[in-house]
């Protein structure tokens, strides 16, 4: 028998959903985790050598470090000449160009001026002339030199040997025939007349260049097999340091393209997925729900796979210190938009993935850890600029007292402790400071409603709130009402506070459209809908919820504030007018949906408690005396109703905050009304 055919066709779906999250995940964490192959030995200067004797089993240069390389370049390069060539051609052309555009001489100068002039571009351009711009670059320094070719004989020449464009111009008017001249000279443009002839051989000096620079050599010593490079506690000093990594250098050159990298990225593979399973693991048994929401998922997977990218990254490249990384943010937003649990859950997964890349494994994963915790701890909401201070400044501690305190288990002797560490997790503090703005980044790429902006909606000056307030009064006093009472169940109970309130104050805005067809906004007890068919009436009413997702919608209300919106009359009925006209239509058969709110029915906790602190709120008016006893009768039968009506069958409310909820209402109500005992009269005496 196949055991699987019972299973449920989404079951299926969702496994092979999940699958494909996991396996998405994996692949693009190992694709920037770092593929190091080797041993790997964690180690630095001024500490001893944890490991036992390390034995070269093979010849291997020491490699020079890249900051050495680059000063031996350096040094030559500061000793290179470039090469120019010299070209008798051009100065000659450019002196036959002058005499030839000057040939009937220059007005209102002496008749010999032209040939002074060419006398002078001629001298000029024996000795030479080099474009402006590489003249600056050449003779930066004066003692620099380049090598002038002509023919078949090169010369080092320097700076006061040949001319710029700009300094042969000036020597044309040194000449003391020429200086009483210079203002009529100078409207003659014989700069035109001034040309490089000295011009840059490009293959000649590039050969030169690479001539020089071959001689750098990559090592500075070779490392024979069977030499001991370091023992036990021994101190780990800067040579020690450079052999070390010219064997790890020399590993990955003898072992680049072999099996041992593909072991490495198995391992890598294997590892990550663990993880990642786990985590999906655990939301699959403990939080089934946002397995139904992908924004949830989408946040969560998209955190987890964030951090350990920019940690490989910063290693891979050498950029930084990784401390500097708010990883705390991941279980911030995590605890901010879903819960703590699943924030531990998540950050413990990213921070054991993020270690697979740093050097420090242990060190890394116990400070990180304790950021976590202390980041989840010290945040509920966040609604307030100070409380990501506050968060920034307890992590930042915590995070140097961890460092401090392993520092001291490991090395025994404060002394030895670098306390230079400790700027990066200042830095780390003020990195954490960007949750606030970037909360804005989460709530538009995913699509969560946080805090803040429940805060700000909740203004009643707001647009739509100042409008309701004005065109139905009565409604938005209502609205007022109930989203106190619904925010001190939700407190009560353990639900969103905030979240109800505000979504309170939005639910009746589709009043706006007609108010006086609502009780709370008529005056003078005139009642246009008494003069109306049933049917129509009920139509009015129901409008008021579809009118307001059109408002909520225009104004960019978040989605969550719009379930509020349609939910909070469910699929219940406009029973005044259905009962009504049933009766006057006994024989009928009546098209329910007439009379039918559009739903869907409350389908979280907030939803229920909108519903019944609205439908009790408005019911209270009816009540021609507020006892205790009217209002206790009121608020069971309402709300009893409800749940005979099954309208919460698809949410997570509890009978227990069900009674719960009874018990504020009533408390609330009777506040409100300003219930008081009967006080009894006294008797009056009998007359005599």
């Amino acid at each position: 028998m196949n055991i699987f055919k019972y299973r449920e066709p989404h079951f299926w779906r969702n496994t092979m959903t999940r699958a494909a999250l996991v396996a998405v995940t994996v692949a693009i964490i190992v694709w920037f985790l770092p593929k190091n192959s080797g041993p790997q030995y964690q180690y630095d200067v001024g500490k001893p050598w944890m490991y036992g004797a390390f034995i070269a089993k093979f010849d291997f240069p020491i490699y020079k470090t890249e900051e050495a390389i680059k000063a031996e370049k350096d040094s030559i390069l500061n000793r290179f000449e470039p090469y120019y060539n010299f070209s008798d051609s051009l100065g000659e052309a450019a002196v036959k160009r002058f005499e030839h555009d000057f040939a009937e001489g220059i007005s209102g100068m002496p008749p010999n001026t032209v040939s002074v002039i060419a006398q002078n571009l001629t001298k000029i351009y024996r000795a030479g002339v080099m474009d402006t711009h590489e003249y600056s670059e050449n003779f930066k320094d004066t003692t620099k030199m380049v090598r002038l070719v002509s023919g078949k004989t090169a010369q080092n020449i320097g700076a006061k040997n040949i001319y710029s464009e700009m300094s042969a111009y000036e020597q044309l008017f040194i000449d003391m025939r020429l200086l009483p001249y210079r203002q009529l000279l100078q409207k003659c443009n014989l700069n035109k007349y001034i040309v490089p002839n000295i011009v840059y051989d490009s293959k000649r000096s590039e050969t030169e260049r690479s001539d020089m620079l071959s001689a750098v050599t990559v090592a500075s010593g070779m490392v024979i097999s069977g030499q001991k490079i370091i023992d036990r506690g021994e101190i780990v000093d800067d040579h020690d340091v450079l052999v070390l990594n010219s064997f790890e250098r020399e590993m990955q050159r003898r072992h680049a393209g072999n099996d041992e990298i593909s072991f490495t990225i198995f391992g890598q593979i294997f590892y990550v997925a663990l993880l990642v399973f786990l985590f999906t693991l655990y939301l699959g048994l403990f939080r089934k729900d946002y397995f139904q929401s992908p924004r949830s998922i989408a946040m969560a997977y998209t955190l987890i796979t964030f951090f350990p990218i920019i940690v490989s990254l910063m290693v891979r490249h050498n950029i930084f210190n990784i401390y500097v990384l708010p990883l705390a943010i991941t279980p911030m937003f995590i605890r901010v938009f879903m819960d703590s649990r699943t924030a531990f859950v998540a950050h413990f997964t990213m921070v054991l993935i993020c270690a697979v890349a740093v050097k420090y494994q242990y060190e890394f994963i116990v400070v990180e850890l304790v950021a976590g915790l202390v980041a989840i701890y010290s945040l509920r909401e966040l609604t307030q600029r100070a409380q990501v201070l506050r968060v920034a400044l307890y992590v930042a501690l915590s995070m140097s007292f961890t460092y401090l305190v392993l520092q001291i288990t490991q090395e025994r002797n404060v002394d030895n402790i670098d306390m230079g560490i400790i700027k990066y997790f200042s830095f780390n503090g003020v990195a954490l400071l960007f949750a606030y703005p970037l909360m804005y980044v989460i709530e538009k790429v995913f699509g969560f409603t946080s805090a803040v902006t429940l805060v700000e909606l909740s203004n009643t000056s707001k647009e739509l709130l100042r409008r309701l307030s004005e065109v139905a009064p009565g409604t938005f006093q209502h609205s007022i009402t109930v989203s106190n009472l619904a925010a001190q169940i939700a407190d009560r109970i353990g639900a969103k506070a905030q979240l109800v309130r505000t979504g309170a104050l939005y639910h009746d805005i589709g009043k706006m459209i007609n108010p006086p067809f609502f009780t709370e906004n008529q005056a003078g007890g005139v009642n246009p809908l008494s003069n109306m068919p049933c049917t129509e009436a009920a139509q009015v009413i129901i409008s008021h919820v579809t009118e307001g997702l059109k408002l909520a919608e225009q104004d960019n209300l978040p989605r969550e504030i719009k379930d509020f919106i349609s939910t909070h009359h469910g699929e219940g009925k406009t029973k005044y007018f259905y009962v009504t006209y049933k009766n006057e239509h006994p024989d009928e058969t009546i098209d329910e949906a007439l009379f039918t709110y559009p739903g869907p029915n409350p389908f979280t906790r907030e939803q229920a408690i909108l519903m019944m602190a609205d439908s009790v709120e408005a019911a209270s008016h009816s009540l021609n005396e507020y006892t205790e006893e009217n209002i206790s009768e009121l608020v069971n039968r309402i709300i009893d109703n409800h749940t005979a009506e099954g309208v919460f069958h698809d949410c997570p409310i509890t009978f227990h905050d069900i009674s719960l909820t009874k018990q504020v209402l009533i408390e609330r109500l009777k506040a409100i009304y300003h219930t008081r005992i009967v006080y009894p009269e006294l008797n009056k005496p009998n007359d005599a």
